[in-house]
C-alpha cells in the first residue's frame, strides 16, 4: 500500500528462514524500526516455525496471496527464484518491494540503492532521482558492491586512475548450506574421511578457490560478474569502475578485502582516509586492521590505515573486512527508513 506518514508500517520479510532474513529481522529491531507488525514468511516446508518478532513470540507463515495484504514494505531475502516469483504480487498488494537476493538486479524498473553513499554520488542519474518518488521496487546489493561503490565514490575526486579489488567470500553466501558444507568438510578431513562438496563442488575447507567445482550454481564466475554489473550500473559513469576479483575463502562469515588504488598524482593517506570516513568507512588505529571475526556484527565498511605503495609513488594500498550479512541488511533497512522519511514530509 502507499507510504503512510499518519501510522506505523506493516512490514514483510520474504525467507524469513534463510540467514539473511534473520539477520534482516534483527537489523530492524536494532535500528528500532518503526514497525507495527512484522510477517515472516518462507517456503511452506519452514511455515509454522516459532521464532520471534519484536519480542514477541511469532510463526513462520507459509507465501499465498494473501501474504502481501496491508503490507508497505515487503523485503526479499530468501532465494532468488522466490524474490522472481512473488515480488510482482507484493507490488500488486501495493508493497514497496526492497530485493535482496539480486532478482531485481537486472530490471531496469527497480532503483539500485546505497543511501550511506547517494549524497556523494552526484550528480544523480535518473534511477536514482527515482529513488524519491513511491512506490517502485528497489534493489539492495550485496556487501561486495557496497563496498566497490563507497570506494569509487571516495577516491572520485582524487584524479583515481585506477582502482583494483580483490575480495575474499565466506561461505555464508551460499546461506545455511553452505555453512554446514565447510563444517561438514573441516570436520571429514580432520578425521580422515572422504568429504562432500555438494554446495561448492571442491574442497573449500583448509583451501582457497579461484572458481567452484564444475556444474556448481551460481560458479564464483557468475558472482563476480554479478558484482561487476552491479557496481557499474550503481556508478552510471560517475567514477571509475574498479576491477574486481573473487576467492572463495574458508571462513564463515564476513569479506575480506584487498584494493590498490592509482592516482593521476600522489595523495596523502590522511586526505584518502578522511574521504571514506566521510562515507561512513570506519578506519582502524595503526596496528588494529580489521578482520572477518572483529568486524562480526557491525553495520560498517571498517579498513586498516592505507599505507602508499614502495614501487609506485601514486599508488595506495587498502585492507578491510564487512559483515557480509549485516551491511547488506543495513543498506536495505536504510532503503525503507528513507522512504519513511520522505512520505513524513
Amino acid at each position: 500500500m502507499p507510504l503512510d506518514s499518519g501510522r506505523l508500517p506493516r512490514v514483510a520479510i520474504v525467507g524469513a528462514s534463510s540467514l539473511r532474513g534473520k539477520e534482516l529481522k534483527q537489523t530492524l529491531e536494532d535500528r528500532n524500526f518503526p514497525t507495527a507488525d512484522i510477517v515472516l514468511l518462507d517456503d511452506s516446508f519452514v511455515a509454522g516455525t516459532l521464532t520471534e518478532a519484536g519480542g514477541e513470540p511469532t510463526f513462520i507463515r507459509a507465501l499465498d496471496e494473501d501474504s502481501f495484504d496491508g503490507v508497505q514494505f515487503a523485503f526479499f531475502a530468501g532465494t532468488r527464484t522466490d524474490a522472481e516469483q512473488n515480488w510482482p504480487l507484493a507490488q500488486a498488494a501495493c508493497a514497496t518491494v526492497i530485493d535482496l537476493t539480486g532478482a531485481l538486479a537486472g530490471s531496469e524498473k527497480a532503483a539500485i540503492c546505497i543511501p550511506s553513499i547517494a549524497p556523494a554520488a552526484l550528480p544523480p542519474t535518473a534511477i536514482e532521482e527515482n529513488v524519491s518518488r513511491s512506490p517502485q521496487p528497489y534493489y539492495s546489493p550485496s556487501a561486495p558492491t557496497i563496498i566497490g561503490s563507497t570506494l569509487a565514490v571516495a577516491f572520485g575526486g582524487f584524479h583515481l586512475q585506477r582502482l583494483v579489488l580483490l575480495f575474499f567470500a565466506p561461505v555464508s553466501e551460499r546461506d545455511q548450506a553452505g555453512i554446514e558444507e565447510l563444517e561438514s568438510q573441516t570436520t571429514s578431513l580432520l578425521s580422515f574421511r572422504p568429504i562432500e562438496h555438494a554446495v561448492f563442488g571442491a574442497q573449500v575447507a583448509f583451501n582457497l578457490l579461484s572458481e567452484h567445482g564444475e556444474g556448481t550454481r551460481p560458479s564464483l564466475a557468475d558472482t563476480r560478474s554479478g558484482i561487476v554489473r552491479d557496481v557499474a550500473r550503481y556508478l552510471a559513469g560517475r567514477a571509475a569502475v574498479p576491477a574486481i576479483q573473487l576467492v572463495q575463502a574458508p571462513v564463515f562469515y564476513g569479506y575480506a578485502f584487498a584494493a590498490y588504488a592509482e592516482f593521476g598524482a600522489v595523495q596523502a593517506p590522511g586526505q584518502l582516509e578522511a574521504a571514506l570516513s566521510n562515507l561512513g568507512v570506519k578506519i582502524a588505529a595503526p596496528d588494529s586492521a580489521p578482520t572477518n571475526v572483529s568486524v562480526a556484527g557491525d553495520s560498517d565498511i571498517h579498513l586498516a590505515r592505507i599505507e602508499s605503495d614502495p614501487s609506485v609513488a601514486t599508488a595506495v594500498w587498502l585492507w578491510g573486512a564487512a559483515d557480509n550479512l549485516r551491511l547488506a541488511a543495513t543498506n536495505a533497512v536504510r532503503i525503507a527508513e528513507e522512504l519513511l522519511a520522505k512520505s513524513a514530509h
